[in-house]
């Protein structure tokens, strides 16, 4: 796949894509829960370019702005055999949500003596072929 995916990026890309993240604990989360918001509360206007910089090259992610709007739903006590789906990316622009704001926050119901949050993700790369309906 190394080998083909730089000859047909432009042809990927040029359809529907979409980036997801697979987020599973590690350990049973009793600390820094993560949590997520409907992306049918969160505007363009909420979100701030943020610069990533690195030693060997500069990426580039989104802050959040606070706004009442903004719906949340975290995940307590998860467990290392659940996992979740995280849409980081959607070059759809049909009205559907294009990104899924997440983040871990300290919640003040965690026992004192929790250990911290450990976690492990997947990025993944979701291309759709030109023929697929959510691709028109």
């Amino acid at each position: 796949m190394r080998d083909i995916l730089p000859d047909e990026a432009d042809w990927l890309l040029a359809h529907r894509f979409a980036i997801v993240n697979l987020w599973r604990p590690i350990a049973p989360v009793l600390e820094s829960p993560l949590a997520l918001a409907d992306g049918r509360t969160v505007s363009a206007s909420d979100l701030v370019t943020t610069r990533l910089i690195y030693p060997d090259r500069t990426g580039e992610t989104y802050s959040v702005l606070f706004n009442p709007a903004h719906r949340w739903t975290y995940f307590p006590n998860l467990r290392p055999e659940e996992a979740l789906l995280i849409k980081c990316h959607d070059s759809a622009v049909d009205g559907r949500a294009t990104l899924s704001i997440h983040g871990a926050f300290d919640d003040p119901t965690s026992p004192p003596d929790a250990p911290p949050r450990e976690s492990i993700e997947v990025r993944t790369l979701v291309f759709w072929a030109p023929e697929h309906p959510a691709d028109a």
